[in-house]
Protein backbone atom coordinates (compact mmCIF):
# COMPACT_ATOMS: atom_id res chain seq x y z
CA UNK A 1 0.00 0.00 0.00
CA UNK A 2 3.01 2.45 0.59
CA UNK A 3 3.57 2.26 -3.04
CA UNK A 4 -0.28 3.09 -4.25
CA UNK A 5 0.43 6.36 -2.00
CA UNK A 6 3.40 7.35 -3.38
CA UNK A 7 1.92 6.78 -6.62
CA UNK A 8 -1.01 8.54 -5.82
CA UNK A 9 1.13 11.77 -4.79
CA UNK A 10 3.87 11.47 -8.13
CA UNK A 11 0.39 11.45 -10.31
CA UNK A 12 -1.29 14.47 -8.39
CA UNK A 13 2.58 16.23 -8.36
CA UNK A 14 2.64 16.21 -12.40
CA UNK A 15 -0.96 17.17 -12.65
CA UNK A 16 0.19 20.34 -10.31
CA UNK A 17 2.69 20.38 -12.57
CA UNK A 18 1.78 20.31 -15.74
CA UNK A 19 -1.24 22.71 -14.59
CA UNK A 20 1.00 25.41 -13.70
CA UNK A 21 3.42 25.10 -16.96
CA UNK A 22 -0.16 25.75 -19.05
CA UNK A 23 -1.08 28.84 -17.09
CA UNK A 24 2.57 29.87 -17.56
CA UNK A 25 2.40 29.15 -21.61
CA UNK A 26 -0.98 31.16 -21.67
CA UNK A 27 1.20 34.38 -19.50
CA UNK A 28 3.68 34.46 -22.11
CA UNK A 29 1.54 33.89 -24.96
CA UNK A 30 -0.28 36.83 -23.50
CA UNK A 31 2.55 38.63 -23.12
CA UNK A 32 4.21 38.26 -26.46
CA UNK A 33 1.08 38.78 -28.22
CA UNK A 34 -0.32 41.87 -26.57
CA UNK A 35 3.12 43.81 -27.98
CA UNK A 36 3.03 45.49 -31.07
CA UNK A 37 3.36 43.66 -33.81
CA UNK A 38 5.38 46.30 -36.11
CA UNK A 39 7.86 48.80 -34.93
CA UNK A 40 6.47 52.54 -35.14
CA UNK A 41 7.18 54.60 -38.68
CA UNK A 42 9.21 57.45 -38.13
CA UNK A 43 6.66 60.74 -37.61
CA UNK A 44 8.46 62.54 -40.99
CA UNK A 45 8.41 60.08 -43.81
CA UNK A 46 8.53 61.72 -47.84
CA UNK A 47 9.05 59.89 -50.73
CA UNK A 48 10.52 60.87 -53.86
CA UNK A 49 8.27 62.57 -56.33
CA UNK A 50 5.87 60.00 -58.16
CA UNK A 51 7.05 57.18 -56.09
CA UNK A 52 4.19 55.03 -54.40
CA UNK A 53 5.33 52.70 -51.97
CA UNK A 54 4.53 48.91 -53.14
CA UNK A 55 6.06 47.37 -49.62
CA UNK A 56 7.64 48.17 -46.70
CA UNK A 57 10.24 46.31 -44.51
CA UNK A 58 11.86 47.02 -41.42
CA UNK A 59 15.07 46.39 -40.93
CA UNK A 60 17.38 46.44 -37.50
CA UNK A 61 19.01 49.58 -38.22
CA UNK A 62 16.85 50.73 -41.94
CA UNK A 63 13.21 51.14 -42.99
CA UNK A 64 13.16 50.21 -46.65
CA UNK A 65 10.38 51.32 -49.11
CA UNK A 66 10.08 49.20 -52.43
CA UNK A 67 8.23 51.08 -54.81
CA UNK A 68 5.71 49.90 -57.85
CA UNK A 69 8.37 50.56 -59.90
CA UNK A 70 11.04 48.57 -57.98
CA UNK A 71 13.19 51.10 -56.81
CA UNK A 72 14.59 50.54 -53.29
CA UNK A 73 14.44 53.18 -50.95
CA UNK A 74 16.57 52.79 -47.50
CA UNK A 75 15.90 55.74 -44.46
CA UNK A 76 17.31 55.62 -41.24
CA UNK A 77 15.66 55.60 -38.01
CA UNK A 78 14.64 58.99 -38.01
CA UNK A 79 12.62 58.88 -41.51
CA UNK A 80 15.90 61.02 -43.23
CA UNK A 81 16.29 58.99 -46.83
CA UNK A 82 20.00 57.54 -46.53
CA UNK A 83 20.27 55.67 -50.21
CA UNK A 84 18.31 55.50 -53.15
CA UNK A 85 19.12 51.94 -55.07
CA UNK A 86 17.47 51.64 -58.72
CA UNK A 87 16.27 48.31 -60.44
Amino acid sequence: MPLLRWLRWLVTALAAVMGLGMLVVAALLWLRLSQPPLPELPAQLSLPEGAVPAAVTFARDWLVVVTETGEVLLYDRQGRLQRQVQP
